[in-house]
């Protein structure tokens, strides 16, 4: 494998985190998005990302400096042309992802690997439409990519093996641990958390307990480190609502049907942490 540059496209919460980790891990990072704010928001990201771990001694401020230094932002999406790898982590909305993926397979070398951070998006679907299926892959980061050590790696009916071996030497590198889901709705680990996620909600919206109590029942009587909905709000409510849209629409069990008051927080703009509300409230936002 000789990958050295690393296009990530997207750099909203996943993306510039996922930047992060791949700077971190020595690569050259091309962070794409569509406009200057959202690219500048998404190093204001990295530089947090990379001060807290400065506080806690985890790197030196020269190690912070040089992963700095390997990011390169862009608005133009022709200078993805240069990237060996490119990690897609734009919004969970499919047509978006096949248009991107289309896009990419006109201006990238025909050897490059285009891989999907999607949480539940089909892979079969996406390499299908994208014009080189073999070299299209599912590279899933948990959330937050820079602290969580889990990639789940998914494989569309045409992946390749070359393009499986490269993720999974790639995810490494960057002191990864992974493993293989099949490419199926939400894959494993969004199988089983968005469910459990989704009748929080309900126990909410049913009155069966309030948010707080909800919280702290799930983390002092399952050891959870973190309650359900305070999760959803750090994943992003628009994006556990996707995830929970693509399940019951695909495998068509009313089970699970997202929550009438997941929607309405969609809504009404409450989307957790990156709006500054979700079902708690946020400062910092």
């Amino acid at each position: 494998m000789n990958i050295s540059t690393i296009a990530v496209v997207g750099a909203g919460q996943m993306g510039s985190g996922i930047a992060q980790v791949a700077a971190q891990a020595g690569f050259k990072v091309l962070l794409h998005d569509v406009s200057d704010s959202l690219i500048a928001r998404g190093l204001e990201n990295i530089e947090n990302g990379l001060q807290r771990l400065q506080r806690k001694e985890k790197i030196s401020s020269e190690e912070g400096a040089s992963t700095r230094a390997r990011v390169y932002p862009t608005a133009e999406f022709s200078d993805l042309a240069a990237a060996d790898f490119v990690i897609e982590a734009a919004s969970e909305n499919e047509d978006l992802k096949i248009e991107l993926f289309r896009r990419l397979n006109e201006i990238c070398r025909s050897e490059v690997v285009l891989a999907s951070n999607t949480s539940s998006i089909s892979i079969t679907r996406l390499g299908s439409r994208s014009g080189r299926p073999d070299k299209v892959i599912g590279m899933h980061f948990m959330n937050p990519p820079q602290v969580m050590t889990l990639v789940e790696i998914v494989r569309g009916l045409a992946t390749g093996t070359d393009a499986y071996e490269t993720v999974r030497e790639l995810s490494e590198r960057m002191g990864k641990v992974t493993m293989v889901a099949e490419d199926s709705p939400g894959f494993i680990v969004n199988r089983v958390l968005l469910p459990m996620i989704n009748e929080a909600v309900y126990c909410v919206y049913e009155g069966v307990g309030s948010v707080e109590d909800v919280d702290r029942a799930m983390k002092l009587g399952s050891n959870q480190p973190m309650g359900p909905l305070a999760l959803a709000d750090l994943i992003g409510l628009d994006t556990c609502l996707a995830i929970m849209e693509v399940m019951k629409d695909v495998l068509g069990d009313d089970k699970y049907r997202p929550c009438p008051l997941l929607k309405k927080y969609v809504d009404a703009g409450y989307l957790g942490c990156k709006s500054g509300r979700g079902f708690y409230r946020y400062k910092d936002a």
